[in-house]
């Protein structure tokens, strides 16, 4: 049985642990063992006024998450994804397509009409996104500086 579920910081640790062995593994391998790094990240992501983060859960067993906010901007409120992923055993087999459409009905009966998110180009993650709906802003571009 496949459910979504909103989550809340009582959450926080299945979430780390889900988070940390998905993004350690291929093709990411980021280094998530400083746990104080980790709680605080997803603290961040989690533990706002405006946080919402969703749980997909398969069998009982949380299997994926959406970690995001809420926007509102002036064309409408929007969900803002920042992290968005499914356990690697059960990646393509159509669970994180399945996932997004249920996020999207949510949404949807919350009156949240737009869906925000970024991803870098050269990871699977960008053709997944193409592939469930997701346009490019011409117009945006993201920047950064290291100092």
């Amino acid at each position: 049985m496949t459910e979504i579920k909103e989550l809340s910081m009582r959450d926080i640790g299945t979430v780390k642990q889900l988070f940390s062995a998905v993004f350690s593994a291929e093709p990411w391998n980021d280094d998530w063992s400083d746990d104080i790094q980790l709680h605080s990240y997803i603290s961040d992501l989690m533990g706002n006024g405006n946080s919402l983060t969703f749980g997909l859960y398969v069998d009982g067993e949380l299997a994926g998450a959406s970690l995001g906010c809420i926007k509102h901007w002036w064309e409408g409120t929007e969900y803002n994804i920042g992290e968005f992923f499914i356990k690697t055993e059960v990646q393509g087999k159509g669970l994180g397509s399945e996932f997004l459409s249920m996020i999207e009905e949510e949404l949807l009966s919350r009156g949240i009409r737009r869906i925000f998110l970024q991803t870098d180009r050269n990871l699977p993650a960008f053709g997944f996104y193409r592939n469930n709906g997701y346009e490019l802003l011409q117009d945006h571009v993201s920047l950064v500086k290291n100092m």
